[in-house]
């Protein structure tokens, strides 16, 4: 549990319950808990761990963080299913279905990016209970965001805030900084804003070169996504306003 504030604060818990010996349904208890619920003003849901979630990915060129994703699923590490790969390129679709998972090509321009988000929508409508963007290089637009119906999770290259723009370790490198590092966070309509689930770091010196921080960089990548998807999946995070609270 954990509270804004002991006195005037909002006060969030969760809790895990073992459900065997039940003598009422599912639904019956969710209505006879809803009672309880109002009474206190609570904002609340239940998620039962019988029923696995349903993830799909977004992704592009980059595959460490899609391959890590995809090798947890395979070894049991995340309780999920992925019901689909979705990708503006090509090359990595070999990779995908050695997995014998869906893959589906839907290219972007900047005059089709409207065509191709509704396209991603009809893939993904009714089909997955969340997406992750596992290094999907394109900017998903707030339209998409009202009508996707899910939460989004992305990994962005950087110890938010940090350096934009497209070549971000290379602006790291010519600043000479010292530490580099990785945010998980859900998607907004507001660039690389949104509320923040995992981040993590590490240090460098002036002896790593462009490459090295590369490598470094996207080995926390797939650490603090990996940490994020999994925090989702175990019902871990709690959102309010723009943060969340992620119980361990």
């Amino acid at each position: 549990q954990h509270s804004t504030d002991p006195e005037t604060g909002r006060f969030f818990m969760r809790q895990e319950f073992s459900l065997e010996g039940l003598d009422v349904t599912l639904p019956e208890f969710e209505r006879q808990f809803s009672s309880i619920a109002e009474t206190f003003q609570m904002n609340w849901r239940i998620a039962y761990a019988s029923q696995p979630k349903r993830m799909a990915i977004l992704c592009s060129k980059y595959d460490h963080c899609l391959l890590d994703i995809l090798w947890r699923v395979r070894r049991g590490e995340f309780d999920c299913e992925v019901v689909c790969v979705i990708s503006n390129h090509r090359d990595l679709e070999a990779d995908v279905q050695a997995f014998d998972i869906p893959f589906h090509f839907v290219p972007v321009t900047k005059d089709t990016k409207a065509q191709s988000e509704a396209r991603i929508l009809e893939l993904l409508r009714g089909q997955a209970d969340f997406a992750v963007l596992a290094r999907y290089m394109q900017i998903i637009s707030g339209d998409f965001l009202e009508s996707v119906g899910m939460p989004v999770i992305n990994i962005h290259h950087s110890f938010l805030p940090a350096f934009v723009g497209a070549n971000p370790y290379k602006s790291a490198f010519a600043r000479g900084v010292k530490i580099i590092g990785a945010t998980a966070h859900y998607v907004t309509a507001e660039l690389d804003a949104g509320p923040i689930i995992e981040q993590d770091v590490a240090r460098v010196t002036h002896r790593e070169d462009v490459r090295d921080l590369t490598q470094t960089g996207r080995d926390i990548e797939r650490n603090v996504l990996a940490r994020a998807v999994r925090a989702h999946l175990e019902d871990r995070v709690l959102v309010f306003e723009n943060k969340t609270v992620v119980f361990e």
